[in-house]
């Protein structure tokens, strides 16, 4: 089983992107963040003539969320993190395909740094942690995968003095992190790249960043125990970054046995 997650940038915008990436690739599962479109307005039927199913959490302009699956339909089980009945963002939208459990994250940026985007990020991700704990116990396979707009560590970003006073790459940001991925989750590409230099999967639009390889790693795809037992690959898929009119993001793929 392939397993991808790619933020969009704009499903619309960037919906021949997204077409040709499935048509090349036929991943099984794919996890979408950042679709900037209302439910209403997403185009559900280019996506099911391209033969995949999917569920859908989208908000007009900004954040939005998908699962699709090729052939049967994903199942919804949640949309939203638990824990903020008064948080309206579309960040998390959670199914089952087949015997794996699935969440599509889009985690919010958080700049600038001492702001209340910055808390709101923090807060976020604890209520992630909680709810990922909770996901651990079912002892299921889980993916949790998505643009978690966190940089890991030094090697994860092109300069760190360039990111010093970005959220992305606060202590803060990847203490979270680490939390999170220490109950017991595998970040797939890491361990399939441990040795990797530039193990990047976004680079900006601006200053020549994708020219220049001036890119940071922030889509992870993070394994339970038992989804971990059956991960046999990683990989940035970098020629759709390439594209013309592509995404900032690449998407990143794990296989399954």
């Amino acid at each position: 089983m392939k397993l991808v997650t790619f933020n969009l940038n704009g499903i619309r915008a960037r919906l021949p992107r997204l077409l040709e990436y499935l048509a090349r690739e036929a991943p099984d599962v794919v996890c979408l963040q950042e679709l900037k479109c209302a439910d209403e307005a997403l185009p559900v039927g280019d996506i099911e003539a391209a033969g995949y199913q999917g569920v859908w959490h989208g908000q007009k302009g900004f954040n939005g969320v998908a699962i699709l699956s090729r052939g049967a339909a994903p199942v919804l089980r949640r949309v939203g993190l638990p824990g903020d009945p008064d948080d309206t963002h579309s960040r998390y939208i959670e199914a089952e395909v087949g015997d794996l459990v699935v969440g599509s994250i889009y985690l919010p940026n958080g700049n600038p740094v001492g702001t209340e985007k910055f808390d709101y990020k923090l807060k976020w991700m604890e209520r992630l942690r909680e709810h990922a704990a909770a996901l651990l116990a079912s002892e299921r396979p889980v993916v949790l995968a998505g643009d978690y707009n966190v940089i890991p560590e030094d090697r994860d970003t092109f300069s760190r003095r360039a990111m010093a006073h970005d959220a992305l790459f606060q202590p803060e940001s990847q203490q979270a992190f680490r939390r999170l991925v220490h109950q017991g989750w595998t970040d797939s590409l890491r361990a399939f790249h441990p040795d990797e230099p530039k193990l990047f999967t976004f680079w900006d639009y601006t200053a020549g960043a994708w020219a220049r390889d001036a890119g940071f790693r922030i889509d992870h795809l993070l394994c339970s125990p038992l989804a971990a037992d059956r991960l046999i690959g990683a990989e940035v898929h970098k020629w759709a970054r390439a594209e013309e009119k592509a995404s900032d993001h690449a998407p990143v793929a794990i296989e399954l046995a």
